[in-house]
């Protein structure tokens, strides 16, 4: 299935902003500008933007702690974002939950989540509810190979098979479970494991949008039609630390850097819509200078927004009955 050229420079456009939006948090948590704790998804963002490029506002995902990317890629409002990282009154939740908490449910974003794999069951009530009321929308979980290896985890596979659910699990294997290596954190790849719950899976190469857009495409589908479940694992590689302040000692000195020369997510899109003429590289060099400027625009505003009050704070925290 070809891609129209709308949905290309959408594609692309969702990636630059991934990316952009990442640097500027890294910089300015990097200056001490941004409260909390920060896990940044840059060099994954064909991984997040294929997939969600499938769905829409009635379908749900849950993510990681790493969970920018995931609200982008879903098309999250990113000034609402930068807000809410900021820990901002008009913040996309009030600036009560920062990096690690951020969610928008009314694009069909559960959250980012701070315990490690705490997605798979939330999006298989998603899918559940789905099912019973022919919504015909799907549900997708993010989880991390570390994750991989959670019993919640297992259990959402077993419950989705069992109950034949419109779920869709993506395991993006960065390279590492934290500090740890996924060759010794994951056994194998994550087909296997599909395959022992009875589950289709496919193994993918993150970095290339084109290939998670047909696998991502193929889940879709077979979710929507009443097929069941899928497993897709996308091998990745974050540029940054496990979170930002990671000394990151335990990894190569040059395997990012080698990476971004060979693999990196944004240059291959390029070089492969250019060399098929499917778009011109004016048209992306446009949209490289406006989400940056976007972007830069977005920390700006997020600076000087008001800070929550203590009305604000307290909303939503404590309740009468």
């Amino acid at each position: 299935m070809q891609l129209s050229r709308e949905d290309l420079l959408k594609a692309y456009r969702r990636m630059v902003m991934i990316r952009e939006f990442e640097e500027a948090v890294h910089e300015e948590f990097s200056a001490g500008s941004i409260p909390g704790f920060v896990h940044l998804y840059a060099g994954e963002e064909a991984s997040g933007v294929g997939v969600c490029m499938h769905l829409n506002d009635n379908d749900y995902i849950a993510s990681t702690h790493r969970g920018h990317g995931h609200c982008l890629a879903k098309d999250c409002d990113e000034h609402a974002m930068m807000l809410e990282i900021f820990g901002k009154k008009e913040g996309l939740c009030g600036g009560k939950g920062g990096s690690m908490h951020i969610a928008d449910l009314s694009k069909g974003m559960m959250g980012a989540n701070g315990i490690v794999g705490g997605g798979p069951p939330l999006i298989c009530g998603a899918a559940l509810t789905a099912k019973t009321l022919k919504t015909g929308g799907v549900a997708v979980a993010f989880v991390g190979d570390g994750a991989s290896n959670q019993g919640t985890v297992f259990e959402s596979y077993n419950l989705a098979k069992i109950l034949n659910l419109p779920a869709i699990f993506v395991v993006e294997d960065n390279g590492y479970a934290e500090a740890t290596s996924s060759r010794y954190s994951v056994a194998g790849s994550q087909v296997n494991r599909g395959k022992a719950f009875d589950i289709p899976a496919v193994e993918v190469d993150g970095s290339d949008f084109f290939a998670v857009w047909e696998a991502a495409r193929e889940a879709v589908e077979r979710a929507r039609n009443g097929g069941g479940p899928s497993l897709i694992h996308s091998r990745v590689l974050r540029y940054y630390g496990h979170f930002e302040g990671d000394a990151m000692t335990y990894r190569p000195a040059d395997e990012v850097a080698n990476y971004r020369a060979q693999k990196d997510p944004l240059m291959q899109f390029r070089r492969r819509v250019t060399e098929a003429g499917l778009l011109d590289g004016s048209a992306l060099d446009e949209i490289d200078r406006s989400v940056k400027d976007r972007i830069a625009q977005c920390v700006v505003q997020a600076k000087s927004a008001p800070e929550p009050t203590e009305a604000d704070l307290l909303t939503d925290v404590y309740i009468s009955y």
